[in-house]
């Protein structure tokens, strides 16, 4: 029997074909589980963009369905769980992985537009999604939450305070619900992913360019800066998510976890 057999998860921010989302809800499939996708889906090409994600977890034999879903939007949130009830019954698994980079720059240029979207991301709609699933999970017995963080929510990087902000700020409420809703046998974890070479990654590399350097030189320096001596793939932090999700981790609970090729994070 597959690790997740029957189980039914929420992924968010699945969209992007280098995310970590669209890698998680892959394994999850794989692992059993009938996954619902999230994302923006603010127009026409976006929704599409979603629904081919779930296309491809469908053609490789998977069950999944996509949803958009902005996750600023108590409402929508609240509508997606409802739609996910109705036509499973249940949800057993959620993986907030929807984030935004905008919280990357430095710090005395940063506007208060890039906070606010930073927290209302990174923050309140992870805070959000866990209220609307969480009563449910008690009434099901018992669930698995991970939320994702990022080694910038373990110690400060340079040039991303509003970012490390949000994400100390993760890490915080994964532990303070591991505390609060263990006790109905609610399990809730974190992953901190370092050099994951996705979007976003880009995004931090074109922020550490230096005048001559490619993109290609910057990657080649942040794998240096690893002990395995690579970036890693959003497959490397899927698979941590599948195990946490799993029973196989039935007694981790209020972790904070590095997938990080060993790299330790800055201050």
């Amino acid at each position: 029997m597959k690790l997740l057999f029957n189980k039914v998860a929420i992924v968010t921010g699945a969209a992007h074909p280098m995310g970590m989302g669209v890698a998680t809800a892959l394994k999850l499939a794989q692992a059993g589980a009938k996954v619902i996708l999230t994302d923006l889906g603010r127009n026409e090409q976006e929704l599409e963009i979603l629904e081919q994600r779930a296309d491809e977890i469908r053609e490789l034999g998977g069950s999944a369905i996509a949803m958009a879903v902005d996750i600023t939007q108590r409402s929508q949130i609240d509508v997606c769980v409802e739609k996910v009830i109705e036509q499973y019954g249940q949800i057993d698994i959620l993986f907030n992985n929807a984030g935004s980079p905008v919280g990357c720059g430095e710090f005395l240029n940063m506007t208060d537009q890039q906070w606010e979207i930073s927290y209302q991301v990174n923050v309140k709609g992870t805070v959000d999604f866990c209220q609307a699933v969480i009563p449910i999970m008690i009434e099901n017995g018992g669930g698995s939450i991970i939320n994702n963080s990022s080694l910038s929510g373990l110690a400060a990087i340079e040039k991303m305070a509003a970012y490390t902000a949000t994400k100390f700020a993760v890490v915080g409420l994964t532990k303070a619900l591991a505390c609060e809703f263990g006790r109905n046998n609610i399990r809730v974890n974190s992953v901190c992913p370092g050099n994951i070479w996705t979007q976003m990654g880009q995004i931090e590399a074109e922020l550490l360019q230096e005048d001559g350097q490619s993109i290609d030189d910057v990657k080649a320096d942040m794998s240096a800066k690893v002990p395995l001596e690579r970036c890693g793939v959003s497959a490397d932090v899927a698979n941590a998510v599948v195990y946490l999700a799993s029973d196989m981790a039935s007694y981790v609970s209020g972790v904070a976890m590095p997938v990080s090729g060993g790299m330790a994070p800055g201050l």
